[in-house]
């Protein structure tokens, strides 16, 4: 048994001491956990074999796994129970993790946990979860972008390498470790939820958090604790069919919560061989004058700290590239699913790619330097940011692989119609397409200009009337398998096209 709690460790913080010490921000993990399972001191772990802050590529130091006897009056089965060790800051020395104080969150201010329905006559946890964990923490750390409860995560792979059907992820808070403060700052404990991608795609459709209250009255789906079993063959809206109905009700009444997704999209202005990286000759046609109801702000209107969001937003929906997150390690998951009387490693060292940009796992070194990728990076645009104009555009030709595709319907319905904006965002380049309603100022469309773009950042205005439209023509979308590839849809009064290619086009 690996048990670190002896690990030898004199932080720079504490020179008076002589005797080796717990990092205290570990250490106050381990005692919430110590009070969940006073009888579990020394559970079963995961370690990275070379840590996060040596050159591994790991972020995560441990993994604790213990034995949860589940709860027999609220129908929670007997599960394992996986806590992360790393998200937050363990040592307040900079290693890992910049000290911001006491007050804000604790590195990144979470740790992730996940429950995992145990086998009848099985003795030791599945390492599979861990190797899961470890690839999300990959993720926060490459991109910096945090996990909350009601966040959802498009995977595309059976979580534990299986033929299961749950192959998404959905983000709840752990119902039994409750939040903490540590001499680095606050932590919460975001739990991980296996999903089908009918439960995936219905918290896209209305919202992550809503979704998963519906899957705690469950029992065989999760139940109140949310416990996740690899085995389960039937969806929620199968168990219970009712549960369409109330998801139905919620997206007419709530919306979606789904503010933009990362995929495969470009646009261009037809007639004119205009390329989204490149700068014209056209003049400026928008003047700031003559946007429309630029003094009612009660209406929602996008801001400039709700323009970070977007870019925020984007990187945490849909993700089709070719090698995603799921299927870059999801090939590696095997080879860490064996049990262990001991301490099980894993050590994966496979390329990982975000929701929005490819790349292996980054060092202390370069982990400022290369996540934070916006609309006018010079990722794929030679002019300074500062020098791109923005600019309206007679008519726009849109393009959609068959997944983002499948969500304009959603971005139509859940979105536009209540009065938001919707942003796919290119996972190829810094290209990224803003729908906008007409409820919606602070945009550099309006119902005059409807096209605008800002380098490649384009904006397109929808009307009410339009919108309905275009729900209408476009409802074969419900049932992309059933597409003939390319298809054009194409509304000549608005000078506008949307095609939808192959995802692998």
């Amino acid at each position: 048994m690996d048990d670190h709690r002896g690990e030898s460790y004199l932080a720079q913080n504490y020179p008076q001491l002589s005797v080796a010490v717990t990092p205290p921000g570990l250490e106050a993990i381990y005692a919430a956990c110590r009070r969940l399972y006073p009888e579990q001191p020394n559970p079963l772990q995961v370690t990275a074999l070379v840590k996060y802050w040596l050159g591994g590529p790991d972020p995560l130091d441990y993994i604790s796994m213990y034995s949860n006897p589940g709860n027999v009056q609220l129908g929670v089965p007997p599960h394992w129970h996986y806590v992360s060790f790393g998200l937050s800051d363990l040592h307040g020395d900079g290693r890992v993790h910049d000290f911001t104080g006491t007050e804000g969150p604790s590195g990144f201010g979470f740790e992730l946990t996940f429950r995992l329905k145990s086998e009848p006559g099985e003795t030791a946890p599945p390492t599979w979860p861990a190797a899961l964990m470890q690839a999300m923490a990959r993720y926060v750390f490459q991109t910096e972008n945090t996990l909350c409860s009601g966040d959802h995560v498009s995977w595309h792979s059976p979580l534990d390498g299986s033929e299961s059907r749950l192959q998404h992820m959905l983000m709840t808070d752990d119902p039994q470790i409750q939040p903490l403060t540590t001499p680095f700052g606050a932590v919460n404990f975001v739990q991980i939820i296996g999903a089908t991608a009918e439960e995936l795609k219905a918290a896209q459709h209305w919202n992550g958090t809503g979704v998963v209250e519906l899957i705690k009255t469950i029992p065989l789906a999760g139940g109140p604790w949310l416990v996740t079993d690899m085995r389960r063959g039937e969806t929620i809206f199968e168990i219970d069919p009712q549960i369409q109905d109330k998801v139905d009700q919620g997206i007419e009444v709530d919306g979606s919560n789904l503010s933009g997704v990362s995929s495969r999209c470009s646009w261009e202005e037809p007639g004119e061989g205009h390329d989204v990286n490149e700068e014209d000759n056209k003049e400026n046609r928008l003047v700031e004058g003559d946007r429309r109801g630029s003094s009612d702000v009660e209406r929602p209107h996008i801001s400039e700290y709700e323009s970070e969001q977007i870019k925020a937003a984007l990187k945490k929906g849909l993700s089709i590239a070719p090698q995603s997150p799921a299927k870059t390690e999801a090939g590696g998951q095997k080879e860490h699913s064996q049990n262990t009387t001991t301490t099980a490693t894993a050590t994966t060292n496979t390329t990982t790619t975000t929701t929005t940009t490819t790349g292996t796992t980054t060092t202390d070194r370069e982990k400022n330097s290369s996540r934070k990728e916006s609309f006018d990076s010079n990722v794929s645009t030679e002019a300074p940011t500062e020098l791109l104009r923005t600019r309206s555009l007679e008519a726009v030709h849109l393009k959609f692989n068959v997944e983002a595709g499948a969500l304009l319907p959603l971005a139509l319905r859940g979105r536009l119609r209540h009065g938001r904006h919707f942003t796919f965002k290119s996972i190829l380049n810094d290209v990224a397409i803003t729908l906008v309603s007409t409820s919606v100022v602070g945009s550099i469309a309006d119902e005059e200009h409807p096209f605008a773009a800002h380098g490649p950042w384009l904006q397109v205005l929808f009307t009410d009337d339009f919108i309905d439209t275009l729900l209408e023509d476009m409802e074969v979308l419900s049932d992309a398998d059933e597409l003939q590839l390319p298809r054009t849809f194409s509304w000549s009064d608005k000078k506008l096209s949307i095609t939808i290619i192959p995802d692998e086009a």
